[in-house]
């Protein structure tokens, strides 16, 4: 009898404290007033002036156009409000642009590409349901088609000087096709003779008077969206300090020409373990190179200092 006075004297001090919670914490709520200059306050989404200067390549951007202007507006809402993937972007940006830049230099291809690398990957080493691999996004046939080797052992793709070297030669052949860089990027997506096609299909010549799938149709405005995002970034609200982007670790290059069995071993006597290794070249897709051919491999390895972790 006693333990169920205690039992009942429990739950009802229980129900009691209970009670108070739920009284101090509606009496503590804001009132749908105040909630809402809180919201105010805290949070803000403004609508984007749209420049009206945007190019491509040094290509104009037709925003007197209002089909033109209002797809414009939509990719800069787009990827403003995206702001974890937009931060994500400017990092990268810091590690590889360097890298990508003075191979788009030396073919002559304009610094405004390095965007359609953005595009594609998010600047990492992606791979596509169809298979399309590395920062440009490369299928096999066109790798093979532009001399670089893929297989098992070895995909050239995820090297980014090689692959970028492909993507130059053609992005060079597609503006001899097609007449203008803004042609040429919507060409990467959509393949030469796609847009060759629907040009003379449309009876046009430029690819923003074309009628478009949603992607080729996105792809050229999200390119120019990222352009003005990542060149102008207080602009649209993205904050950040320099020792908050990603820097590029400095390598040298090692050659091989031989097999190599194990390349754990190999990474251990350069002093470094295996996973840096295919950190810096994830190129090499097995833990060894079968080299039957005696090819010449150049292999980067990072300088010692950057890495604390035991080989």
């Amino acid at each position: 009898m006693m333990m169920k006075i205690v039992q009942k004297t429990a739950a009802g001090i229980g129900l009691l404290c209970l009670a108070a919670l739920f009284i101090n914490a509606f009496q503590d709520a804001p009132t749908d007033e105040n909630l809402q200059k809180k919201i105010i306050n805290d949070y803000n989404v403004y609508a984007l002036q749209v420049p009206s200067d945007l190019n491509f390549a040094g290509e104009a951007m037709p925003l007197d156009n209002p089909d033109i202007l209002e797809r414009m507006d939509k990719e800069l809402l787009v990827n403003t409000y995206w702001q974890s993937n937009g931060l994500l972007m400017f990092k990268r940006a810091q590690k590889y642009f360097p890298i990508i830049e003075p191979i788009l230099a030396k073919n002559g291809i304009p610094d405004d590409f390095k965007y359609l690398a953005v595009i594609e990957s998010g600047l990492t080493n992606a791979r596509s349901a169809a298979g399309a691999s590395g920062f440009w996004q490369i299928m096999k046939a066109t790798a093979k088609e532009n001399g670089l080797e893929v297989n098992a052992n070895i995909d050239e793709r995820y090297n980014l000087e090689l692959s970028t070297q492909v993507a130059c030669d053609y992005l060079k052949k597609s503006k001899e096709r097609l007449g203008s860089w803004t042609n040429a990027a919507a060409a990467y997506n959509a393949g030469n003779y796609g847009i060759s096609k629907r040009l003379k299909a449309q009876k046009v010549e430029d690819y923003y008077d074309l009628l478009l799938g949603q992607e080729t149709g996105r792809y050229v405005f999200r390119i120019i969206a990222l352009k003005e995002i990542l060149s102008h970034p207080t602009k649209y609200g993205f904050n950040f300090r320099q020792k908050d982007l990603y820097t590029a670790i400095p390598t040298y290059k090692v050659s091989v020409d031989t097999v190599v069995t194990d390349f754990a071993q190999f990474a251990k006597d350069l002093g470094i373990n295996y996973k840096i290794l295919k950190i810096h070249n994830p190129w090499l897709r097995e833990n060894k190179l079968n080299n039957k051919s005696r090819k010449k491999y150049f292999i980067d390895i990072p300088k010692k200092g950057y890495y604390t972790s035991k080989p």
